[in-house]
């Protein structure tokens, strides 16, 4: 998800995973921790937050749960919710030559696109993968960690720990 997010999208499809994520997103600390892992390990912040969604009901997911879960929204992460992403990110600096205010003006309505082809995405998740049949029946909080490890083991990385904690902190802080 990008900057500072607001439910400001059309009175759509809004499942619990997007009602969860907002909270998450709306957590301290956590905008920055999921641009971290981001840019920083590659995550795909929609995955990652349905892996903690998973989480908050009691599902623990293995790296095989998670690669599938990835496969299944890659086309349209790589296709329309990186380059909008992209370019947003371009045109926070205004080109030389380009008036500011109508750059910023482009830059907001790219950034609800973007917001957008999240939401679509993250409907798409909950759609496609109902939690309950995902992985093991686990406490939420363990389900988190676990969740967050199997995420890293699928990117063959090693997440930012104190980014994760930063995430694990904010989701005990929605669970309580």
């Amino acid at each position: 998800m990008g900057e500072a997010v607001s439910d400001s999208s059309p009175a759509k499809t809004k499942s619990p995973f997007w009602t969860f994520s907002l909270r998450m997103y709306g957590q301290p600390g956590v905008p920055p921790a999921c641009l971290t892992l981001q840019d920083g390990s590659g995550v795909d912040v929609n995955v990652l937050l349905f892996a903690l969604y998973a989480a908050s009901c009691g599902r623990g997911l293995s790296a095989a749960d998670v690669n599938r879960i990835m496969a299944s929204v890659e086309p349209w992460k790589n296709q329309a919710v990186v380059p909008l992403r992209g370019v947003r990110r371009f045109l926070k600096d205004t080109p030389e030559g380009f008036e500011p205010k109508g750059v910023e003006e482009l830059r907001q309505r790219v950034k609800a696109v973007e917001l957008e082809a999240e939401r679509l995405q993250q409907e798409t998740l909950f759609a496609l993968w109902p939690v309950s049949s995902l992985g093991n029946a686990m406490e939420p909080v363990a389900a988190a960690r676990t969740n967050a490890s199997a995420y890293a083991t699928v990117l063959n990385t090693i997440f930012d720990a104190g980014a994760v904690e930063t995430l694990l902190g904010a989701f005990q802080n929605i669970k309580e």
